[in-house]
Formats: structure tokens, C-alpha cells, sequence
């Protein structure tokens, strides 16, 4: 998988939106794995649980994206959505962060703010 980080820069520009990633992304992550947990052992409020924990999680950052100027692109459908939501959030955000790009982005971030 090739990621352009250029776009991911671009949609992740605010300090106030990279804070939110932050915290929201090892949230979802944690709820995924605890419904999957949850369903196998067939502990189903546990799973309704996590399950609407994850969903504040995505509308957190969803939130996030909105009030931003420049809006990640539109979905062109369910499986759309699917396929990048489970990547950023599985794959991309926890490389973008491990990577060290999430600090340097936080940084120019605060460096635009004040300038």
C-alpha cells in the first residue's frame, strides 16, 4: 500500500485536529479489538459497548474534519468508507505517528498559527 502523505498532511493541518486523531484513533482501534474479543466470546453488551464506543470515536474525528478548511476527500461509497476508514485508522494514522510525521505536522501547524 502506497500512502500519499501529501494528502494526509494536507487534511490533518490543524493542531486542533491532530490532537483529536491523537486520542480518538487509539480509541477506535481499542473498541475494534475489544468487539471482535467481545462477539467471539459471545458477551454481547460488552460489545454493544465498545461498539458505541468506537462510534463517538469516528464522530469525533469526523467533527474534527469538518471544521477544518480543506475536507479530506468525499467518499464514492459504503465500501469507500470502509476500506479507508479501517486503513487511516489501522494503518496510516499509527505510521504517521510512530514515523515521527505527526510531531513535525503538529509542529508547522503551531508555526502557521503564529505566524
Amino acid at each position: 500500500m502506497k500512502i500519499d502523505w501529501s494528502e494526509y498532511r494536507r487534511v490533518h493541518a490543524s493542531r486542533a485536529n491532530l490532537l483529536i486523531h491523537l486520542f480518538a484513533v487509539p480509541l477506535f482501534i481499542a473498541s475494534v479489538f475489544s468487539l471482535v474479543k467481545y462477539v467471539l466470546r459471545g458477551d454481547w453488551v460488552s460489545g454493544v459497548i465498545v461498539l458505541v464506543i468506537a462510534v463517538f470515536a469516528m464522530a469525533v474525528q469526523g467533527n474534527g474534519h469538518k471544521k477544518k478548511p480543506e475536507p479530506p476527500r468525499p467518499f464514492s461509497g459504503p465500501a469507500n468508507f470502509l476500506c479507508r476508514w479501517f486503513a487511516e485508522q489501522l494503518v496510516i494514522f499509527p505510521l504517521f505517528f510512530l514515523s515521527g510525521r505527526w510531531w513535525r505536522q503538529y509542529q508547522a501547524a503551531e508555526i502557521q498559527r503564529e505566524s
